[in-house]
């Protein structure tokens, strides 16, 4: 077996107590499934560690825009994509609980070391994207929902200063303490399960009261909604027919527009079910633990309670209130005039009417757009308020809301202070903790990267860089709003395949796993899948590209994957 992650300043206790879990396990699998459940739930981990890192802020932004474009309608998506990622997940647990060998050697050694340096360099770069919007929604979050009249009644740049400042110090401080040794992690993993449990329960709180309220929740459209149901890919969700029907000659336009935000919505829904840097921090959480081929069933156990559930449950509890509240709604004080419309949302409705003004005047004279952006803002205000009611109306019901505005929609429900406590404690919770898997995968992917121990200076440096990275978020980001976790998730989507396809090849490498590789059944099993699950995340990876606004890059940097994965298995060692 070759050296693990250590941080443990007693090897000989961590090695006690590690046959301490062994005899725990054998002992109650004796006694039957009931033991041997408690047993798994107390020696549970890593699973949480995983928790942590994908109720972050995309997830929050996927599961809020899946249910304000697609209602019920894709309730199955999350589940789904999560499955797909367990699956994968539970292959790299089984290699290296099986082999005993640190991933990333192993790829190098077994496979490619391409593929493996491949794997570490986008381990790294999703870090630093990723923790960016994590910082932006923690100070949103404190500004905006915790403390308005304090931190939010600040001038911007100090306020993101000091969001900045205590978001860093409480992710710093708990980071330290993984660092510290083995009472640390134990610490570690106490703090993350108490902050996703407590954002499990801030929204699954939220459901149930929204269906004790009038007119309650349609319960049969919900589970309805769990029926996987494709043609949203490439149509709008019915809600919007009868409005779509009054833009006229214009209802394609909205279609499209729809539809494309579907289809980046669902692939960040996916991209932050499991992400690539999940599948750099699983395997080393499991070595650190000292876990090794008694401890396969544990991992998987892990991974369906630890990481599946709580997922499952928040997420799914985030669509429902947003599909709730906005779902073919138009945002109140746009279209009618009886209310103020939310401040942070005029920029984004004036911005659909724009593009929809755009698209009549292309027509109209057939050679290109009239440059509207030359257009004084009274003028260009005469213009909007001259387009019909439908154009007008399905603006107000797309406009891009954020997590905040979900807050306000529901104090009618639970109170306005405990509406915006409630998410704002549950937003901050999801940030927070985010913020302290990416900083701690960060260090990992440095250690592994340099050759040395996952402990220790160089371990907090690569920890602390991308907390550095992140802190810049607030104020590169100040203006981005909600949606830009919709982008920075599609360009993780992209690099996802890379995991996926180094777990296939490891999972049929004879050299690496020896006598341990299924054989069979077994490996028909795995193998089909394992395919199901590279061909999604590849097909996500296409998709992403084939959306977003510069596709000749990506296909490009596709093509370059595609001609990676021929050398790979060209060279790979059997």
């Amino acid at each position: 077996m070759s050296d693990t992650p250590a941080n443990d300043s007693s090897p000989v206790d961590a090695s006690t107590q590690v046959e301490r879990d062994r005899a725990l396990i054998n002992e109650a699998r004796q006694q039957g499934i009931g033991s041997l459940f408690w047993a798994f739930t107390r020696l549970s981990g890593p699973g949480w560690l995983q928790s942590a890192i994908t109720l972050g802020g995309g997830s929050l932004a996927g599961s809020l825009y899946l249910g304000v474009l697609a209602g019920f309608g894709l309730m199955w998506l999350q589940p789904l994509a999560m499955i797909l990622g367990v699956i994968m997940l539970s292959a790299i647990a089984y290699v290296t609980l099986s082999t005993g060998d640190r991933p990333f050697q192993a790829i190098n050694k077994h496979v490619n070391p391409v593929l493996g340096w491949a794997w570490a360099i986008a381990t790294l770069m999703a870090n630093m994207v990723w923790c960016m919007p994590q910082f932006s929604l923690g100070a949103a979050a404190l500004k905006q929902n915790l403390s308005p009249g304090g931190i939010g009644a600040m001038d911007p740049t100090s306020a993101n200063w000091v969001c900045v400042a205590i978001l860093f110090g409480i992710a710093g401080v708990v980071v330290w303490f993984y660092d510290s040794g083995g009472w640390g992690i134990k610490l570690f993993e106490l703090i993350l399960k108490a902050m996703v449990g407590f954002v499990v329960i801030c929204f699954f709180g939220v459901v149930a009261k929204m269906t004790v309220t009038s007119p309650g929740l349609d319960w049969g459209a919900i589970l309805k909604g769990f029926i996987p149901d494709f043609s949203l890919l490439t149509e709008p969700s019915p809600a919007f027919a009868e409005t779509l029907a009054q833009t006229g000659e214009y209802a394609d336009y909205w279609q499209n527009l729809i539809v494309t935000d579907q289809q980046k919505v669902m692939i960040t829904a996916a991209a932050t079910a499991v992400g690539i840097n999940m599948t750099f921090l699983l395997p080393y959480s499991m070595l650190q633990k000292g876990w090794d081929r008694d401890f396969r069933g544990l991992a998987i156990f892990d991974l369906a309670t630890g990481l599946f559930i709580p997922f499952m449950l928040a997420t799914s509890c985030v669509v429902l209130a947003a599909a709730n509240q906005f779902h073919a709604k138009p945002e109140p004080g746009f279209v009618d005039t009886d209310v103020k419309p939310a401040g942070n949302l005029v920029g984004g409705y004036n911005a659909l009417l724009d593009g929809r003004i755009r698209a009549q005047w292309k027509a109209e004279i057939k050679i290109g757009d009239r440059d509207f952006s030359t257009l004084d803002e009274e003028k260009k205000q005469e213009f909007r308020d001259a387009l019909p009611i439908g154009d007008r109306t399905m603006a107000a019901m797309i406009v891009k809301r954020d997590a905040f505005n979900l807050a306000s929609s529901l104090e009618r429900l639970v109170g306005a202070g405990t509406a915006q406590y409630v998410f704002g404690l549950g937003v901050l919770g999801m940030a927070v903790s985010t913020i302290i898997i990416l900083m701690l995968i960060n260090g990992f992917v440095i250690c592994e990267m340099l050759g040395l121990p996952s402990t220790g200076p160089v371990h907090r440096v690569g920890c602390y860089l991308a907390g550095v990275s992140g802190a810049l978020g607030p104020f590169i980001w100040s203006k981005a709003g909600f949606w830009l976790a919709v982008p920075t998730s599609m360009f993780g989507m992209c690099l996802l395949p890379i995991a996926y396809f180094a777990f296939l090849f490891m999972m049929n490498s004879k050299s690496l796993l020896g006598n341990a590789m299924p054989t069979g059944g077994k490996r028909l099993w795995w193998n089909i899948l394992m395919l199901i699950a590279t061909g999604m995340a590849t097909f996500g990876a296409y998709w992403s590209i084939r959306t977003s606004a510069y596709p000749i890059y990506g296909y490009t940097a596709m093509g370059i994957l595609i001609a990676l994965a021929i050398i790979v298995q060209i060279g790979r060692r059997r």
